[in-house]
């Protein structure tokens, strides 16, 4: 089979590679679609230290089942799918409570490291266990399927988040999972919702999707929240970067007793300042990735809850992803999601 692989740190190939065999609970996908995470693009140039090449990247995709393991019971060749990133086992304490995001043994498509390697959709077939998959709905295509994982991990930072009646927020962020983030605060009935961003285009999409003002972030920013909710500042704020400024200006944007959910970490560590959250008495929750949410956000997709069509900025044959990691590493362009089609 075909597929894109990270041979060496800013080098992406169109190979020639084995089709992988499935075990007894397994599926052999054929893939249709995959879009590029911004977690490929860091491992793109290493940064993360988690994707070593050669590794077959991609972890947000759809496809067509192909052929199903001996053990594998309610899934049928031609089954139209998609699957959780994680691969969770379901047998240790954290699995045992829902909270297969946290899983003792999780290991996620696309990434290879010292602990484990599985590679991942970039691929014309990818092989993952019957018990990530999901049923595409008839009204969901395979390339709005692929938007699936980074909406749950919206979905699941908003189910977290401390919530009252017509709760006032600020979304620090306005890139993809920012946007994501909007739409879901839209649609669950949240009220006041606040865009905050440095990049103009970013913030007039914001306001598509459901943001009530864009503010242009800048050393005015918190006075500007501040005034727009009588003084106080928001009843929740999502910091969707992950960068030290972004970081502080979520908190002080927080009303007294308000919260601050953690969804970026482009930064491995960011100043934390201490009498503000002690003093203002300001809740901080930090969301990993999603934990079931999937069948929510086929749903949502499906009923068109959430735009998902104006996320994808571009779909492309496989055979031209080295181009497009290129463009998206050199910020060439202002992409939201690139969808490859092998």
């Amino acid at each position: 089979m075909k597929a894109l692989v990270l041979t060496e740190y800013q080098k992406m190939e169109y190979l020639e590679v084995e089709k992988p065999e499935i075990s007894p609970d397994e599926v052999l996908i054929q893939v249709k679609a995959c879009g590029i995470c911004g977690s490929d693009i860091h491992g793109f140039d290493g940064s993360t230290g988690r994707r070593r090449p050669p590794v077959i990247m991609g972890h947000e995709a759809s496809g067509v089942i192909a052929e199903v393991g001996t053990a594998v019971k309610g899934w049928n060749v031609a089954d139209r799918v998609t699957f959780d990133s994680t691969i969770y086992c379901g047998h240790c304490r954290y699995c045992q409570n829902g909270q297969i995001n946290l899983c003792e043994n999780r290991r996620v498509l696309g990434v290879s490291c010292e602990e484990y390697r599985k590679d991942g959709a970039f691929a014309e077939y990818i092989a993952v266990p019957q018990h990530i998959l999901y049923k595409l709905p008839d009204e969901v295509t395979f390339n709005q399927a692929t938007i699936v994982e980074p909406l749950s991990v919206a979905v699941h930072a908003v189910s977290l988040s401390p919530r009252t009646i017509n709760a006032s927020t600020a979304v620090i962020g306005a890139g993809m999972i920012g946007l994501l983030v909007i739409q879901t605060l839209r649609a669950t009935g949240y009220g006041n919702i606040i865009a905050i961003d440095q990049d103009e285009s970013r913030l007039e999409m914001a306001k598509k999707m459901g943001a009530d003002v864009a503010i242009y972030s800048d050393d005015t920013t918190v006075v500007t929240v501040k005034k727009i909710t009588g003084g106080e500042g928001v009843d929740i704020a999502f910091e969707v970067v992950g960068a030290n400024s972004s970081f502080n200006t979520a908190i002080q944007c927080a009303r007294k007793g308000g919260a601050v959910t953690l969804i970026g970490n482009v930064s491995p560590k960011v100043e934390l300042p201490l009498q503000t959250v002690v003093t203002r008495q300001i809740r901080l929750q930090g969301s990993c990735a999603s934990s079931g949410e999937y069948s929510a956000c086929l749903d949502m997709i499906a009923r068109k809850m959430v735009d998902v069509d104006s996320i994808i900025s571009a779909a492309a044959p496989l055979s031209q992803g080295n181009e497009w990691f290129s463009k998206l590493y050199h910020h060439e362009g202002n992409f939201l999601k690139i969808v490859l089609n092998p």
